[in-house]
């Protein structure tokens, strides 16, 4: 969850090359990555690594992070961030959009690892938070201080001052500290006894598989992990379960997967889709689906059924629609299906929806049972119901294992938004000054530094106005669709057409820049001293009294 390297590589271009026809009209979008039909090299995702990935396109087919182009359409005056594809990627964040059209519950958190100062990268995840709980979510931001101390080595005192940078900033920027929350790890017991409890479902095996973990990872590291999914899960604790979504950079996602994996874990009844005594699995089931879909019997004739042999018949001669093979392994999936309705002989074929026993007590389960209603079959470790839709069905099963004392989780939601480049190209790096902005610089630093980055102009003044500049893999102009711009979609684009159309030139352009970018700093800097005072009044420890081994862990 945290944001603490500001490294990334280029968002890079399009795809497009510049040319005279492109007018003011065009997005100031930044996609980044190469086409996503060239061959690329495999993406790795490393929470405490450098925060780099080579293409984002790679993140959908590999990771399943889904475009969020996909679902842009459905939030209710969307972030500037979200407009301009700054956010590009997402985890099921259509049930926040759905909450937050229909005012239901929901929630974002986002969590920073100290080990630095608060820079311009921290800016993208705090306004994100921000603009949740201005949407009317319950907000949540968190210091990783169990992380930064065990997987970074960084000793309390350390911790204590950049916890306090952050926060500082975080407020300044307009988190609304009375109807959110701000906690340290170290701090939460809930969240430490949810990680315990989580931890329960966790295995060294996964470790391993989704972080490189081996024999010299230390045990703290690892119990700092656990502690990053109960503080995702959190924000299901504060009054009920509800939509939560975790704002991120995409080297943060193993976390969010973990998390999803474990949410569902821990949860006391799995709804799944079935037809007949056996199980399928999800790519056996959109088969099984599709048969029972096209033999179904005509409604005049209720004593008619369809039979497990009759499906097995159909399916042996069906090919599914292309998008259906892309998705699924569907030679195995057909086999597998086939055999299993063979098996099933005359059994008919029919949708219900069924409880598994995953966790319940017994009382539980009995109390399930009870609250199903309508045409039912009741089995050792499930039960089938046959007049309910799968929603209904779920919101059974969260409200009978609440009532019981369980967690009840959703799955947590992401989005991802892309790494920014450093002003001096390359990687943005906390160990070069020069190519990240620190939200604490003197404004006048911010200046210089403005000044003095690469861009993606040409050789020379005659070649840009010929050849137009290259807009998608500049670093200034990212600080303007990041940054500088605001809200103001205009100033984006016009930046963008007259950078590609030859009309614009990067002295000018950086001018225009460096003073933004003091402003900028200048005014927040004014309003983190107003928010000293607004911090202190906060029931936040930021003077630990923790000893520590300090040094590399």
């Amino acid at each position: 969850m945290d944001e603490d390297t500001p490294e990334g590589t280029t968002p890079g271009g399009d795809g497009r090359e510049p040319d005279a026809d492109r007018g003011p009209s065009t997005p100031p979008r930044t996609d980044g990555g190469t086409d996503a039909d060239e061959p690329t090299e495999d993406v790795a995702l490393d929470p405490w690594g450098s925060a780099s990935v080579g293409d984002y396109a790679d993140l959908f087919a590999e990771f399943g992070i889904e475009a969020f182009d996909e679902v842009d359409d459905d939030v209710p005056d969307p972030h500037y961030l979200m407009r301009r594809g700054v956010i590009f990627g997402h985890r099921e964040y259509d049930a926040v959009a759905e909450a937050m059209a229909n005012d239901e519950p929901f929630a974002a958190l986002s969590g920073f690892m100290p080990t630095g100062d608060p820079h311009i990268g921290h800016k993208l995840v705090f306004d994100e938070i921000i603009w949740h709980q201005e949407m009317g979510g319950d907000a949540f931001g968190l210091i990783a201080d169990l992380e930064a101390h065990s997987a970074r080595g960084m000793s309390w005192d350390e911790i204590d001052e950049h916890a306090r940078n952050y926060l500082l900033s975080l407020l300044a920027l307009g988190f609304d500290a009375e109807d959110g929350e701000i906690y340290r790890q170290s701090d939460n017991r809930e969240v430490q006894d949810l990680g315990f409890e989580l931890g329960s479902k966790a295995n060294f095996s996964e470790f391993e598989a989704i972080y490189g973990f081996d024999g010299e990872t230390n045990i703290s590291h690892m119990q700092s992990v656990i502690t990053q999914t109960a503080d995702i899960l959190y924000p299901q604790l504060v009054d009920e379960p509800k939509p939560t979504v975790i704002p991120v950079g995409p080297d943060q996602d193993p976390h969010v997967r973990l998390t999803r994996d474990l949410a569902t874990r821990v949860r006391y009844f799995k709804v799944t889709e079935a037809f007949a005594s056996f199980e399928l699995d999800d790519d056996e089931r959109q088969l099984v689906r599709a048969a029972y879909d096209a033999l179904a019997p005509d409604v005049a004739d209720p004593e008619s059924d369809v039979r497990c042999e009759d499906a097995a018949e159909w399916l042996g001669d069906y090919e599914p629609p292309e998008s259906d093979r892309e998705s699924v392994d569907l030679a195995a999936a057909k086999a597998t299906a086939l055999d299993k309705l063979e098996a099933g002989g005359k059994e008919p074929l029919r949708p219900r929806v069924r409880f598994f026993d995953r966790n319940a007590t017994d009382e539980a389960f009995e109390a399930l049972i009870e609250a199903v209603e309508g045409e039912k079959r009741v089995f050792e470790g499930h039960v089938d119901a046959f007049d309910l839709t799968r929603d209904e069905a779920e919101s059974i099963a969260r409200e009978v294992e609440i009532d019981h004392d369980g967690f009840g989780f959703r799955q947590p939601s992401s989005i991802y938004h892309r790494f920014m480049t450093g002003l001096t190209g390359g990687k943005m790096s906390s160990s070069i000054p020069a190519s990240h902005i620190s939200l604490l610089d003197d404004p006048e630093d911010g200046y210089d530094k403005v000044k003095a980055a690469t861009t993606g102009g040409r050789d020379t003044a005659e070649e840009q106005r010929e050849l137009g500049g290259e807009a998608d893999e500049c670093p200034v102009y990212e600080l303007y669709a990041y940054l500088l711009a605001g809200d103001d979609d205009e100033l984006t684009k016009e930046v963008y057409s007259e950078c590609v159309n030859g009309e614009r030139l990067c002295g000018g352009c950086k001018e225009q820049a460096a003073e933004l970018m003091r402003e900028f700093l200048e005014d927040h800097q004014e309003k983190r001293a107003e928010a000293e005072e607004l911090l202190d009044d906060l029931d936040i420890d930021l003077d630990s009294d923790r000893r520590g081994t300090g040094g590399e862990h």
